[in-house]
């Protein structure tokens, strides 16, 4: 769902010649990186944070299924906390999931 609307781009970069003739490929079609945007002080203090300690086990698609009911919503909290994956968390570091969900898809414009 949230492929949608992002660009795409074909990647013909040289360094992917052998594996592209390999496959019998002339092009890869990429989806464009999103820049997303943080959210604003004022719009952060109307969100409420769950505090969470990270632990063996935690991974984020998880804490998006119990938090807001699906699993889908994994990448808020972890662009929220500005840790792209699981390894860039530490054990027992504190992250937070912001709520309510609506409120922070409304502010990313999503």
């Amino acid at each position: 769902m949230r492929y949608l609307s992002r660009p795409t781009y074909q990647n013909r970069a040289k360094a992917y010649k052998d594996i592209l003739e390999k496959k019998g490929l002339k092009r890869i079609v990429q989806y464009a990186t999103p820049r997303m945007k943080h959210l604003t002080p004022s719009q952060i203090a109307k969100l409420n944070r769950l505090r969470h300690v990270w632990k063996l086990g935690d991974r984020y698609y998880k804490l998006a299924h119990k938090h807001y009911g699906d699993s889908k919503y994994w990448w808020v909290i972890a662009w929220y906390n500005r840790k792209p994956t699981e390894s860039h968390v530490a054990l027992a570091e504190v992250i937070y999931i912001p709520t309510p969900l609506e409120d922070v898809l409304r502010f990313l414009g999503v």
